[in-house]
C-alpha cells in the first residue's frame, strides 16, 4: 500500500505529525508514505519552526503554491498535485482539516480514481459564509473514509446520508500532538514581565473580523478595555497586522502598557502560552479544542463554531464580535476560579 499524506497550512501540521509517527511505528515509511506540503502557508521560517517542534520529517514534496484568492489557491494546488498523483499512484490520499489544500487534494485524487480519506471529518458550523465550511462539506461528500473527532461530527455525517461503513470515530490527532509536546512547551520561558495565570492570550485573524474596519475597530476597543483588567499577549497574524496598520489601529494597541503585541510564534511557544494563560480570546478553530483539553477558559469571537462539543462540555464560550459581550464574558471568567469542564471521549493522545 502506498499513501500520500497532505499538509497545506500550519493548522494541518499538528494533525499530520501523529499520523506520520503512527505509520513509522508500524514500519511504514517512504517511499510507501509520502508527505506532500502544498505550501499554502508559505512562510519558510515559521513553517520550518512547526516541523522542528513537531518532530516531523521534511516534506517529501513541496508544491510551493503560495497565496492567492480561494479560487486561485485551490486551482494551483490541484494543478500542482495532479502530476504527483499520476507519478506516484498512491492507494490512498489522506487529507486533514478544512483548508483550501484539503479540498483541492481530495478533489484531485477522486478525479483520478484514487481513494481519499479525510481526517477531522464531519465538523459543521452550518455557516456557509465561512470558506472552511464549504471545504468541509465538499471534502466529506467525495471521500471514501471519514475519520471523526467526536460523535457530534459522526452524527452530522449520518444526517447527510453518509454510509455507516465510511464513518470512523477515532478521536483528535491534534490533541495527540498537544499531549506529546505539552511538557516541553510549558518549560519554555514566557515573554518578559508575563506571569503564569496572570495574562490573557489573544489571537485574531478571521477575515470577517479583521477585513472590515468597523468590526476590527470595535474588537480593538474591547481588547484595550480588557487590558485594563488583565495584561494581554497578542501574537499578531500577518493578515491582521496589515489591517491594523491600514485602519490606523496599530498605534493604540502598541501604546497600551498592558498589551504585548508580538510576532507569530512557533507551535511550542504558542502552546506554552496557551497552557499558562488565565484565559484565551480567539477566532480560531483548533484553539477551541486545545483550551478545552487544558481547561483554559476560551472566549471565541465568532457567532458559530464547527466544534460545538467544546461549548457543550469544555470551557469554550461564543461571543461573536460584540465588544460588550466579549468584555462581560472576560469579567465573568476573571471573577470565578472554578473551571467546570471535561475532556471529550477519545481525546486521549491515541487517535493517530
Amino acid at each position: 500500500m502506498r499513501y500520500i499524506v497532505v499538509a497545506g497550512a500550519r493548522p494541518n501540521f499538528m494533525k499530520v505529525a501523529p499520523i506520520l509517527t503512527a505509520f513509522r511505528e508500524r514500519n511504514v515509511s517512504a517511499p510507501d508514505v509520502l508527505l506532500v506540503h502544498t505550501g499554502q502557508h508559505y512562510d519558510a521560517e515559521l513553517s520550518g519552526d512547526f516541523f522542528r517542534d513537531l518532530g516531523m520529517p521534511a516534506p517529501d514534496i513541496n508544491l510551493e503554491v503560495g497565496s492567492g484568492s480561494h479560487a486561485q489557491q485551490t486551482a494551483r494546488v490541484m494543478v500542482a498535485f495532479e502530476p504527483v498523483c499520476r507519478e506516484r499512484q498512491p492507494d490512498w490520499v489522506v487529507v486533514v482539516g478544512d483548508v483550501n489544500s484539503t479540498l483541492a487534494c481530495a478533489l484531485t485524487a477522486k478525479k483520478l480514481g484514487l481513494q481519499a480519506a479525510h481526517v477531522e471529518a464531519g465538523l459543521r458550523s452550518y455557516d456557509r459564509t465561512m470558506p472552511e465550511e464549504i471545504n468541509r462539506l465538499c471534502t466529506d461528500a467525495i471521500c471514501d473514509l471519514l475519520f471523526t473527532t467526536d460523535e457530534i461530527a459522526s452524527a452530522n455525517l449520518r444526517r447527510e446520508g453518509v454510509a455507516e461503513d465510511k464513518i470512523h470515530f477515532v478521536g483528535n490527532t491534534m490533541i495527540d500532538s498537544l499531549f506529546r509536546h505539552l511538557d516541553r512547551a510549558l518549560s519554555l520561558p514566557l515573554p518578559a514581565g508575563v506571569t503564569p495565570g496572570g495574562f490573557a492570550l489573544l489571537t485574531l485573524h478571521r477575515p470577517s473580523n479583521v477585513d472590515d474596519e468597523e468590526t476590527l475597530r470595535a474588537l480593538c476597543g474591547a481588547v484595550t478595555r480588557i487590558a485594563d483588567r488583565i495584561p494581554i499577549v497578542f501574537p499578531v497574524h500577518p493578515r491582521t497586522s496589515g489591517r491594523l496598520a491600514a485602519f490606523g489601529l496599530a498605534a493604540a494597541l502598541d501604546a497600551h502598557p498592558a498589551i504585548r503585541c508580538i510576532a507569530p510564534l512557533s507551535y511550542l511557544q504558542f502552546i506554552g502560552l496557551v497552557g499558562r494563560a488565565r484565559l484565551v480570546l480567539t477566532d480560531s478553530g483548533g484553539i477551541q479544542e486545545e483550551t478545552t483539553v487544558l481547561g483554559i477558559p476560551c472566549i471565541t469571537m465568532r457567532t458559530t463554531t464547527e466544534r460545538p462539543l467544546t461549548c457543550r462540555i469544555g470551557t469554550n464560550m461564543l461571543a461573536g464580535a460584540d465588544p460588550e459581550r466579549i468584555y462581560r464574558l472576560v469579567v465573568s471568567v476573571l471573577e470565578r476560579r472554578e473551571r467546570n469542564y471535561s475532556v471529550p471521549e477519545k481525546w486521549d493522545g491515541h487517535a493517530a
